[in-house]
């Protein structure tokens, strides 16, 4: 998904966000028929109104993130990160496929990408309607599951970000992958990770990525498996080379979450404010270093950064409800429009293929909207 990085800072600043106090949790199976109804059994963990299995979800729409694991690891070391994230308003599902010790890189990476579309557009079994899944979603992972979310990321405009933890390259190569993702990304890195060296891995990761928004954060003394809790699998590769982390995992993780919500905040509920906490903590965190090619922010030239990467622009943006919508590529026949916490607010059919169109959103509540037209996404601000 490509989001327009021009936004009202007012709006933004009083918007409300749903969290959570409880985490359900229930175990699907998704199918994909087009690889040959292949079986993706997964782990959901989602806001809830009382914390267990299967229990009743939060009424509203939460963006999803979808985690690959580790290789040989389960998905039960990633508690630190559902039970850090589900909170704040996310649901995070955590595929279990290729956990073997010979997995297939590609078919993982795929696994993700189609859990993406699938939950979005069908929720998840009778308990998630798709009503409950937000617009906004991410592919993350950790080192295999880190080197798959290229895999998956490459050429995927249904994903808002992509997040990796000591990301390791894959075969086929996510170095090559990361070529074709334009999305924003945010890359983890210990310094002392043995396992997947941030020179011969994430750095060549970052190097190779397209997107306009790049970050990698190198902490200071961690290592490969702290980023997720203890796993004995994990721990033993670690154990048999070196450097070895020089900080805890507690310190690890903290460290992690400390720029991690921020970025997701930012990039997958619209929260401006954030963009800077996040920008104010690289530059003054003395845990970690970093590299990045432009920082973060709402407001920016991302208009005409859009507009060549997608086909269509949509201005102007924020407005008090009057948009024109441009199309460079394609002839826009249908939209939808979207509230930011993703309630459909209306359907449009445009009769005439033009390439230009006028809009009238002056009746909608003053807010923060997506705008969906031939599966290609914009977010639209309309003010008082």
């Amino acid at each position: 998904m490509y989001i327009i990085k021009r936004f009202l800072l007012l709006f933004l600043m009083s918007q409300s966000h749903v969290y959570a106090q409880f985490i359900g949790h229930t175990s699907f199976t998704f199918i994909d028929q087009g690889r040959n109804n292949r079986s993706i059994p997964a782990e959901v963990y989602y806001p809830a109104t009382a914390a267990g299995n299967n229990t009743t979800p939060v009424q509203a729409a939460f963006p999803l993130i979808v985690f690959g694991h580790g290789f040989v690891m389960a998905t039960s070391s990633y508690q630190n990160i559902w039970t850090s994230l589900v909170p704040e308003g996310y649901i995070v599902v955590l595929p279990s496929t290729e956990s073997g010790f010979s997995p297939n890189h590609a078919s993982f990476g795929q696994d993700l990408r189609f859990l993406v579309s699938e939950i979005q557009s069908n929720g998840v079994g009778g308990l998630i309607p798709s009503s409950g899944v937000g617009l906004a979603a991410a592919i993350m992972g950790h080192s295999m599951g880190g080197g798959a979310s290229f895999l998956g990321g490459a050429n995927n405009a249904s994903i808002a970000t992509l997040v990796s933890f000591a990301a390791a390259n894959t075969n086929p190569s996510s170095i090559f992958a990361a070529q074709q993702v334009s999305v924003p990304t945010l890359l983890f890195s210990g310094t002392n990770d043995c396992v997947a060296p941030p020179a011969q891995h994430q750095n060549l990761m970052y190097d190779s990525t397209q997107t306009a928004y790049k970050t990698q954060i190198n902490i200071a003394g961690g290592g490969h498996c702290y980023f997720a809790d203890n796993n004995f699998n994990c721990s033993f590769g670690e154990g048999t080379c070196s450097p070895s982390p020089t900080i805890s995992r507690v310190q690890q993780q903290n460290t992690v979450t400390d720029f991690l919500k921020p970025w997701l905040a930012y990039y997958l509920k619209g929260d401006c404010v954030q963009s800077q906490v996040f920008q104010d903590s690289l530059l003054l965190s003395t845990r970690i270093t970093f590299r990045q090619n432009q920082s973060i922010a709402c407001a920016g030239n991302a208009l005409s950064l859009l507009s060549s990467e997608v086909g269509f622009l949509v201005y102007p943006n924020p407005s008090h409800g009057a948009f024109t919508l441009e199309s460079k590529t394609f002839m826009v026949r249908q939209l939808a429009v979207y509230h930011a916490d993703g309630r459909k607010v209306m359907d449009l059919e445009l009769h005439h293929p033009e390439p230009k169109h006028t809009l009238d959103f002056s009746f909608l509540q003053p807010g923060m909207y997506f705008l969906r037209a031939n599966n290609y996404n914009q977010k639209i601000v309309v003010s008082p």
